[in-house]
């Protein structure tokens, strides 16, 4: 049996594994509430909110939720981010913890006013 690729974010949650759905619901939940405006969309085969520009993405892996808000983003929160692991551009958060929702909120906030005001890029 051949599995179809998600045709939208909807799918996308749907496919996921089950110890995921939850967490992506969760940070799909905070990133409309931040970015009302956005178009929710996949690229790259995963979901991404839109303005002017991708605003960040997320993507569910075997053990744990990738959030992309870029390096930019992420900088002033250094200090909070220090418990989890980050790469470049991404977070990730394990799916045994709770989400840091205040954080993410925080985080995509930033980025948001960034892409607005400086006309912030995407991945740097």
């Amino acid at each position: 049996m051949t599995k179809t690729k998600p045709t939208d974010v909807d799918e996308y949650i749907n496919a996921a594994p089950e110890n995921a759905k939850e967490k992506l619901r969760e940070i799909r939940f905070i990133l409309k509430k931040v970015a009302p405006n956005a178009t929710e969309m996949l690229k790259w085969g995963i979901p991404v909110f839109m303005e002017k520009r991708i605003l960040f993405s997320y993507a569910a892996y075997k053990s744990h939720l990738n959030f992309m808000p870029t390096g930019p983003a992420m900088e002033p929160f250094r200090e909070e981010l220090e418990k989890f692991t980050t790469g470049k551009d991404t977070i990730q958060f394990p799916y045994h913890e709770p989400l840091p929702k205040s954080l993410i909120h925080k985080i995509a906030a930033y980025r948001i006013k960034d892409v607005q005001e400086n006309d912030a890029k995407w991945m740097y």
